[in-house]
This record gives structure tokens, C-alpha cells and sequence, in this order.
């Protein structure tokens, strides 16, 4: 048996361009509906943007050779995937519908950066 154990996920960084921190807040928050969290002093120099909401903790890092994350995702769960998917047609950031999941209807969406977010909702 080892000495230790993985408790937990604790967060979710995907990578971002330098300057895309108010596409990051356009989309993330304004959109998705997560909260903006401050970065601690000692990082906030290095750019990006920390969001969260209740334990979800989504934390955005700029890459100075930026890829988008086209095939590695987070999968969030959402609570009225419609409106959701509804409310990011709307400011340009729509969806692609996939097959059922099993007890889950989903989709993905792909953030202003080009990564790929994975979005369900329990059935």
C-alpha cells in the first residue's frame, strides 16, 4: 500500500494567447456564468485569468506558443443544457451537439481560444 493517496481534482488550466484575458471574462463568465477569481499576487504577473463556481475551479494560463486543446477538454455539468447551449448561439459560441452519453445529454462548445469544452446535463 502507498504512503499516499490522490484526494481530488483541484483544477482545470487550459492555455490561452497572451491578451486574451477579456475574451477569457467574454466568454467564461459572461456566457458560461463562472465567477472571476483573483489570481494571488505572485502569478497575476504571468497573465491569464482564474474562474470558478462552487467547487469547479477553471483557471486559464497564457502559453507563449499557444495550440488550442482540440481534443483534451473539461466536461461541465450543467443544469438546463438548453439554455446554456441557447445562450452561447447567441454571442456567437455555438455548439455541436454529440450522441447521448448514458444519463447524460451533451454537447461541446469551443472557447474563444479554440480548446474544447465538453457541456452535460444529467437525464
Amino acid at each position: 500500500m502507498s504512503a499516499f493517496r490522490v484526494l481530488a481534482l483541484d483544477h482545470v488550466q487550459l492555455a490561452m494567447p497572451a491578451g486574451g484575458e477579456d475574451l477569457a471574462r467574454s466568454f467564461y463568465r459572461d456566457v458560461l456564468g463562472l465567477m472571476e477569481v483573483p489570481k494571488p499576487a505572485n502569478l497575476a504577473k504571468r497573465g491569464g485569468v482564474w474562474f470558478s463556481s462552487g467547487s469547479l475551479k477553471l483557471h486559464l494560463g497564457v502559453e507563449a506558443k499557444f495550440r488550442p486543446a482540440r481534443k483534451a477538454h473539461p466536461a461541465l455539468l450543467i443544469v438546463n443544457l438548453p439554455a446554456l447551449l441557447q445562450a452561447c448561439a447567441a454571442a456567437g459560441y455555438p455548439a455541436t451537439e454529440d450522441e447521448p452519453l448514458d444519463g447524460y445529454a451533451r454537447a461541446y462548445l469551443t472557447d474563444p481560444f479554440g480548446n474544447r469544452i465538453e457541456v452535460l446535463e444529467p437525464r
